[in-house]
Order: C-alpha cells, then sequence, then structure tokens
C-alpha cells in the first residue's frame, strides 16, 4: 500500500513539473519526453525572450490554446526558451525564432514544421488540418454558416455524390493547404441555403466580394490556384500576423504602399490603390505598410525612403533575388499604379538601384568609401586588386568587424595595387553583386575579367592578410559557391526586415527569422 502510495505521489510529482501559462505548457528538456507521453499532439514553439516575432505571438498563440481546450481538443500548445534550453533546441535543428514544430502522435523523431500563419485562427486551422479530416462534413445549415461565420476565409465544396470525381478532387485540394478550413456537403437544404445549383465550390470571406464561385474545371491543380488568388484581400496590410500569408504565399510580385494610416487622405489613397489592384489579381499582391509604426522604418530604410517622404509606392520581385522597381510618377491614383504595374507585368521596367552621393572624402580615409555612383569604377580598376566589405549599420556583426577592417585599411593604405573598401548596402545597391547577409566579404583582382571571388576565411588581421597577399586564394572562394563561415546577419527576405533592430547587437549568436 504504501509503495503504491509513494509512486502515485511521484507521478503527481512528476506531472507538476509541466508548468502553464496562459494555457501554454512551459518544457525543458528535463519534461519535454514526459509532455509528449502525455500529449500526443502537441505544437512547440522555440523561442527567444528577445525576439520580436516571439513577443508579437505571444497572445496569438494563448488564444489559440484556449480555443483548443474550450472545444474540448487534446491537441496542446507548449514553449521552449531555446535561450536556456539550448541542447534541446539543438537537438530540433532550431537556427531562428520563433521556430514551432507539431509533434504529432508521440513522435518526437519526425516533427513537422509548422507552415501557416501567426493569428489564433490560422494556429487552430493547421493543427485541425494535421490531426482531422482535410474536409469536415457539413451535414445541416447551421454547420455551414458556423464554419463560415467563425472563419476569416472558409471553403465549402458542394457535391450531390461523395465518389464523383470532383469530390475527389476537392478534398486532394483540402489536403494541400494547411490555412483555410475545408468543408463537405451533400445535403440539400445547403445547397438550396446558398444559392448552389450544381456541383461546385464556394470561397466564403469576410472582406472584398464575400464570396467567390470556382467555376473551372474541378481538379487538384486548378482549386488551389482559385483558392491562393482569393484567400487575401485585394489589399491587405504588412503586419507581424499577414506576413507568413504574404511571404508564403505563390505570388512572389508585390507592390507597396507605404503611406500613414492615420494620414486625412488615407481613405482617398486606399481607393485609389485598391482600384488598381483589381486587373492584377493572382498576379501582383497589393499591400500597404503604415509608414508611421515604428516597427516598419526598417522597411522604409530598405526601399531608400523616409517617412517624411511618404506616402510612396515602390513594386518588389522575391523570387531568386530581390528586384525593386520605382515609378517615374510618386502620384498615387488608379491610372499611376495600373500603369505601373502594366509596364512590369510586360516585362519593360528597369530595376531601380539606390545610391548615396559619393562623399567628397571617399578615397581619403585608410578603407576607402564606395557608394553605387562610384562602385564599378573602383571595383573594376584593372590595375587594382579590391577588397570591399558589405555592411548594415545596425548589424552587430559589422560593428564588430569594423576595428580589424580599419587596421586591415591602415596597412595597405599605401598600396601601389591593394584598395580596401566598404559599402553600406542597405543605402546601395548594385546589379552585379547581390547581398543576402551582414558582413558579406568580396575580393575583385585586378585585371579585365571582371571576376568576383568570395571570402570565407577567418575574420583576423592575419586571415585577411593571408587572403590578400595569396592574390584572393587562401580563404576564398568563387563568388556564388558555398565554404564554411559565421552565421551573419540574414537579409533573405523583406519579412526579416522588421528584425534586424537593437537585437543585432547581441553575442554574435543567430538572426533572428521566419
Amino acid at each position: 500500500m504504501f509503495k503504491l502510495l509513494l509512486l502515485c505521489t511521484l507521478a503527481v510529482a512528476s506531472r507538476a513539473d509541466i508548468s502553464e501559462e496562459d494555457e501554454v505548457l512551459v518544457l525543458k528538456k528535463s519534461n519535454f519526453e514526459e509532455a509528449l507521453k502525455a500529449h500526443p499532439d502537441i505544437l512547440v514553439e522555440f523561442y527567444a525572450p528577445w525576439c520580436g516575432h516571439c513577443k508579437a505571438l505571444v497572445p496569438e498563440y494563448a488564444k489559440a490554446a484556449s480555443m483548443l481546450k474550450a472545444e474540448g481538443s487534446e491537441i496542446r500548445l507548449a514553449k521552449v526558451d531555446a535561450t536556456e534550453e539550448a541542447d534541446l533546441a539543438q537537438e530540433y535543428g532550431v537556427r531562428g525564432y520563433p521556430t514551432i514544430k507539431f509533434f504529432k502522435g508521440g513522435d518526437k523523431e519526425s516533427p513537422k514544421e509548422y507552415s501557416a500563419g501567426r493569428t489564433a485562427d490560422d494556429i487552430v486551422n493547421w493543427l485541425k488540418k494535421r490531426t482531422g479530416p482535410a474536409a469536415t462534413t457539413l451535414g445541416e445549415v447551421a454547420q455551414a454558416e458556423s464554419m463560415i461565420a467563425d472563419n476569416e476565409v472558409a471553403v465549402i465544396g458542394f457535391f450531390k455524390d461523395a465518389e464523383s470525381e470532383g469530390a475527389k478532387a476537392f478534398l486532394k485540394a483540402a489536403e494541400a493547404v494547411d490555412d483555410v478550413p475545408f468543408g463537405i456537403t451533400y445535403n440539400d437544404a445547403i445547397f438550396s441555403k446558398f444559392e448552389v445549383s450544381k456541383d461546385g465550390v464556394v470561397l466564403f470571406k469576410k472582406f472584398d466580394e464575400g464570396r467567390n464561385t470556382f467555376d473551372g474545371e474541378l481538379s487538384k491543380a486548378d482549386l488551389l490556384a482559385f483558392i491562393k488568388a482569393n484567400q487575401l484581400p485585394l489589399v491587405i496590410e504588412f503586419t507581424e500576423q499577414t506576413a507568413p500569408k504574404i511571404f508564403g504565399g505563390e505570388i512572389k510580385s508585390h507592390i507597396l504602399m507605404f503611406v500613414p494610416k492615420a494620414a486625412d487622405d488615407f481613405d482617398d489613397k486606399m481607393a485609389e490603390f485598391k482600384k488598381a489592384s483589381e486587373g492584377f489579381k493572382g498576379k501582383i499582391l497589393f499591400i500597404f505598410i503604415d509608414s508611421e509604426v515604428d516597427d516598419n522604418q526598417r522597411i522604409l530604410e530598405f526601399f531608400g525612403l523616409k517617412k517624411e517622404e511618404c506616402p510612396a509606392i515602390r513594386l518588389i520581385t522575391l523570387e531568386d533575388e530581390m528586384t525593386k522597381y520605382r515609378p517615374e510618377s510618386e502620384a498615387i491614383t488608379t491610372d499611376n499604379i495600373v500603369a505601373f504595374c502594366t509596364l512590369f507585368t510586360e516585362g519593360k521596367l528597369k530595376p531601380h538601384l539606390m545610391s548615396q552621393d559619393i562623399p567628397e572624402d571617399w578615397d581619403k580615409n585608410p578603407v576607402r568609401v564606395l557608394v553605387g555612383k562610384n562602385f564599378e569604377e573602383v571595383v573594376f580598376d584593372p590595375k587594382k586588386n579590391v577588397f570591399v566589405e558589405f555592411y548594415a549599420p545596425w548589424c552587430g556583426h559589422c560593428k564588430q568587424l569594423d576595428p580589424i577592417w580599419t587596421k586591415l585599411g591602415e596597412k595597405y593604405q599605401d598600396s601601389a595595387d591593394i584598395v580596401v573598401a566598404k559599402m553600406d548596402s542597405t543605402a546601395n545597391e548594385i546589379e552585379t553583386v547581390k547581398v543576402h547577409s551582414f558582413p558579406t566579404l568580396k575580393f575583385f583582382p585586378a585585371g579585365d575579367e571582371h571576376k568576383v571571388v568570395d571570402y570565407n576565411g577567418e575574420r583576423t588581421l592575419e586571415g585577411f592578410t593571408k587572403f590578400l597577399e595569396s592574390g584572393g586564394k587562401d580563404g576564398g572562394a568563387p563568388a556564388g559557391e558555398e565554404g564554411e563561415e559565421e552565421e551573419d546577419e540574414g537579409l533573405d527576405d523583406m519579412e526579416d526586415l522588421d528584425e534586424q533592430d537593437s537585437d543585432s547587437d547581441g553575442d554574435g549568436g543567430d538572426h533572428d527569422e521566419l
């Protein structure tokens, strides 16, 4: 009897080790496996206390946990402070914050990466898709009405025969979409309620037209294209919550309107912008950014804008390389925006490359200062070997490198054929050189071939010296090849821009990713 009591006591004490905050389990290495056993389906956020994206996620994550609990779901949400539980974070390949993984059925070996948005509804819908049927069977009108009322976007398939090819294609499409709830019905009353007379699919939404009816061939590919084209508003605001939908979508060409929401003419500007968007649905995503919000200032800087210069329009493509475009006229009218987007879709626009003016003393200091306007003239001088640091003023790694780079410049200040230089890549852009992280170090050897060599060696005075004395061979690799290097502060996605703040001056760890 005593042994049984002791075992029960130990079991209760063990379970008590898993504390909760706002319905979210707080996990550590010591209780992680126990949590997976107790809760077979569990979503785990690996976060850092200083991470801005993590802070923004807190209320939505807690709301999602509460929603699931209220529904009686056995799915639980949990979090791990990856800065405290480094071993656990390393075990699950955490490189940026937040990293969110779903452990299904207690399987800790191959968790599924969370891939949907950052709102409570997004989280709940994604989890339901992972643990339940791809589409909920709707047998009553009230069920359909509830699905539409409870979600920003919902897709319902109307079919007379569950075994029809159209119904099967619909279910396959439902399995492929994580962030939108799907319903399927064979009920005549529901057909009648929503004025559907034959097999078909309707996307219901709480914005723009209110609903979109699919009118193509009922195939998985065509249904997915229909959903992708209609699930976002014609014009969407850039926020922490909408960023994953914006950057995770199929549309990689984005037109941005930078405008202060508090401005007297905001509604007028939005009306012009929205009207222009109608002709480019599914081709260009129309986004507006509140230029007065502090968190958005880094994005303005990325486009060479100051909030005093807003409203303004820019266009960007997010393919393999980010390319920016600027309209000739800054007037925000429907006609101007349509003309600008039309030129873009026809391939008639030239990229907009930012450049500062050439400083009067650009060549007076040991480290030469390059800008867009003098870059090619300097680095492609056939008689010079030019070593360039591409940096960002806010980058912590760049600040750490600065005194070493200055010493390197001093060492070769009087050299006849070696030039040490730097360029602020947040204010200057070069068509021939794409910078994805900071600092980026590239060597341009003398000659007429315009060769470029990436530096992948040690970031020490000795390492740099050995590299230069070897003609760019010791520590270098042809541009574009992978090499061993430190984890730099990345700029692989415009979505990262609002996180490049004072946190960049930290301990040199990983940059914050999405």
